[in-house]
């Protein structure tokens, strides 16, 4: 490995996250301004989602088996062609909703193949006694472009004579030029050889059999699933806050600008010492600030609640991928890295789901809130039943 390869790995997993940052907060614009609906939003999360548990096993079987360049760029080349998609959806809008689900499915199977092949990608150009360090400036790069992008997307859509069609175009570029860093990258061989049997479930038992990782995982599932606020920003932004398109992207924005400052800081000063603690006491952070969110009517104070939510969840973030990372054999690592992006999958799409069907039953602002106070529960909770988890100390053997 090379510093080289690990900056040109780093620009090109920017350009795809800005592109699929922008893409998303297009959609959700869209699809709102169709519907007006909150529980369409929901649909938006479950169709990427649905896909993407249904693919994940054999996404994750696929990162061990077969070079993870090779499947990287598979992945990418189909979300490419989804924008062109969502692009003539919006053009063409007589098939409505349907277009642009279908296309969100698309999507999501797409990444069911993407994720385990470059987490697993990243592990192999770094030493293990760099890999903290290497998780928390690949987290700032995406951090960064999830703050850029959905501003970016919101100023587009604000801008007379723009639409979410522009948008859609400057993804498709953006992957473009993605595509063309990827293929700079180095062919590294996957451990053990390409004819290896692989067992499906592998990640599956192993995750489940370690209860480190285990713990860690589900409480990110079940911390995100029930504290997700962001598919309900589009509300907040037209009904509640009355900010419009430009309010939608710098609401959007604001997680990620706390989560890159705080991956900035972890970078510099990796976490020492108390890790578990620090980790629950994020988590613990994070529901208290979705609480506050939802009951805010302050333009300013929801952007500082959104700004804390992006900074505790980048703290949990970082030392959950370090421990999935370093606890486990790198001939299983893609296997095991999909059963993560499932569990993030779940906590983010499926939690826009949630969040929407919620929404549709108690209204958004007691969904927010009541989903705030069942972080707080869960965070008690697994402190309780991982006791592995309240117990790790470094981040690394």
């Amino acid at each position: 490995m090379t510093d080289s390869s690990f900056r040109l790995f780093v620009t090109y997993r920017l350009l795809v996250t800005l592109a699929i940052q922008m893409q998303s907060v297009a959609v959700a614009w869209q699809v709102y301004n169709i519907s007006h609906n909150a529980l369409d939003l929901g649909y938006v999360g479950l169709a990427i989602f649905l896909p993407n548990l249904m693919f994940a096993l054999p996404g994750g079987r696929a990162a061990d088996r077969y070079p993870r360049r090779r499947t990287m760029l598979f992945s990418i080349i189909i979300i490419l062609l989804a924008s062109g998609s969502l692009l003539l959806s919006h053009l063409n809008p007589a098939h409505g909703l349907g277009q642009i689900y279908c296309t969100l499915g698309l999507i999501g199977m797409a990444r069911a193949f993407y994720g385990p092949a470059a987490s697993a990608y990243l592990s192999q150009l770094v030493p293990p006694e760099r890999l903290p360090q290497a998780v928390a400036i690949n987290s700032t790069a995406f951090q960064f472009s999830t703050i850029l992008g959905p501003a970016l997307a919101g100023w587009i859509v604000a801008m007379p004579g723009a639409s979410v069609a522009t948008v859609y175009v400057t993804c498709f570029v953006l992957l473009s030029a993605a595509i063309i860093l990827l293929t700079r990258l180095p062919m590294l061989a996957v451990p053990g050889g390409p004819g290896r049997d692989l067992e499906l479930l592998g990640g599956l038992r192993y995750v489940w059999d370690n209860k480190l990782i285990l713990g860690a995982i589900s409480l990110d599932l079940f911390a995100v699933l029930l504290g997700g606020a962001v598919a309900l920003l589009p509300v907040f932004a037209r009904d509640i806050l009355h900010v419009g398109a430009s309010g939608l992207g710098a609401m959007r924005s604001a997680p990620a600008l706390g989560a890159t400052v705080m991956a900035l800081l972890l970078s510099v000063r990796p976490l020492q010492g108390h890790v578990g603690y620090k980790m629950l006491g994020s988590v613990l952070l994070f529901g208290m600030a979705t609480v506050v969110f939802g009951l805010s009517k302050d333009y300013h104070l929801s952007l500082l609640c959104l700004v804390m939510l992006g900074a505790t969840d980048m703290i949990s973030v970082v030392v959950r991928q370090t421990l999935i990372q370093t606890h486990t054999p790198d001939v299983m690592r893609g296997r095991v890295s999909a059963v993560n992006m499932v569990f993030i999958g779940a906590s983010n799409e499926l939690g826009e789901f949630e969040s929407g069907l919620t929404a549709a039953w108690f209204g958004t602002v007691p969904a927010v809130v009541l989903g705030g106070v069942g972080t707080c529960l869960i965070v008690l909770i697994w402190s309780v039943i991982f006791p592995a988890l309240r117990k790790v100390d470094k981040l690394h053997h």
